[in-house]
């Protein structure tokens, strides 16, 4: 628990001022978090056959490229992931697959890594673009994970009754989600309320579903973790396990964020 305690203090003395500062020093640090995030997803043991070197780095050097891509046409709402970042992503990777034997680097391993990509890739983009436009949204957005987070763990431990999907993940409660995501909603709501813009049923009905989407987010990682025989997916940050560890809810609310951005 002290290691846990300690961890969470640095990460926290280096992420807000970070955060706090955004521009090219935010961009930057989320460059470097998503490059990990992805050779997280490499070392999986059950995920593929080790990946070739030159593979892992023209995978990172293409997720970089989604992650800063800042496209916008006179039809965008907002920038976002470009097709050419796209088109790039799978001609690299499905083309490096040529030039391998069979098991060394597959056309479906190919397949696999640019699911990552684009899945990480997306996500991590979001989080730049929203910190882009605006501090708070991009605070509140991480308000919905730790308050959904927070109390469905503490309200599963008190009062929690009902598996929620044992076989994913034997700790989690029915009632212990429905706590998180009824507080993450009150809570999340109050702060859009005060410190971006007043509130309606549309912003209210939006923050309850990125908490339940976030909920969804930690199942699914914890998910690829069980069937990959793992506690963590690695051992980057002492008490806290990875990037991905870290990040599973946040990356599914970021995707979220990009279906409902109308509601807010």
């Amino acid at each position: 628990m002290k290691k846990r305690i300690i961890s969470a203090i640095v990460m926290l003395l280096i992420v807000i001022p970070i955060v706090w500062y955004g521009g090219p020093i935010f961009r930057v640090g989320v460059g470097i978090v998503s490059s990990l995030a992805l050779i997280e997803f490499i070392d999986l043991p059950k995920s593929h056959h080790k990946i070739p070197l030159l593979v892992s780095f023209a995978s990172i050097i293409c997720l970089l490229l989604l992650v800063f891509s800042d496209y916008q046409d006179s039809y965008s709402i907002m920038y976002g992931i470009s097709y050419r970042a796209l088109a790039i992503t799978l001609l690299v990777l499905l083309g490096l697959s040529l030039f391998y034997k069979n098991k060394e680097f597959e056309a479906t391993n190919a397949l696999t890594m640019i699911g990552a990509i684009v899945l990480l890739g997306t996500s991590f983009n979001t989080m730049i673009l929203v910190r882009m436009f605006s501090l708070y949204k991009f605070i509140y957005l991480i308000l919905i994970f730790i308050l959904t987070d927070t109390f469905a763990l503490f309200g599963g431990k008190l009062l929690g009754k009902h598996k929620l999907i044992p076989h994913v993940s034997p700790n989690k409660t029915i009632e212990g989600s429905i706590i998180g995501s009824v507080i993450a909603t009150i809570g999340a709501s109050l702060f859009y309320h005060f410190l971006i813009a007043h509130i309606n049923f549309k912003v209210i009905l939006g923050t309850l579903i990125l908490s339940i989407l976030g909920q969804i987010g930690d199942l699914i990682f914890s998910k690829i973790k069980r069937e990959n025989n793992l506690k963590d997916f690695s051992n980057l940050i002492p008490g806290h396990g990875g990037i991905l560890d870290r990040l599973d809810s946040t990356i599914a609310i970021m995707l979220g964020y990009l279906l409902l951005y109308s509601l807010f």
